[in-house]
């Protein structure tokens, strides 16, 4: 009778992990779709000039630059880096719903 509850509470343990491992999954799934589709679309005929000017813009660079060393992929507790990662995750989300 005492393995009743022991077993009930591995199944309940074992379920949380699992909708954890599946939320961290879907996550990395939208994460994926995100930046496939911003690949793409940088390829696009109508973006890919203006994508190549301002990669040969010296200014529209440093400013890039100075954003992206805002960003860390070690500080995920930091709450810029949540925010970029939330927003990245919904739009990828919502990219993921309308392409599927």
């Amino acid at each position: 009778m005492k393995t009743v509850p022991i077993i009930l509470l591995a199944c309940f343990l074992f379920t949380n992990v699992a909708n954890a491992q599946f939320a961290a999954s879907k996550d990395a799934q939208y994460m994926a779709v995100m930046k496939a589709v911003a690949n793409y679309k940088i390829d696009d005929e109508e973006t890919l000039r203006q994508v190549e000017e301002l990669r040969n813009n010296e200014k529209f660079n440093n400013k890039l630059q100075k954003m992206l060393d805002k960003l860390s992929n070690n500080r995920t507790k930091d709450t810029t880096n949540r925010r970029v990662l939330q927003i990245l995750k919904r739009a990828g989300k919502e990219l993921n719903d309308l392409l599927d």
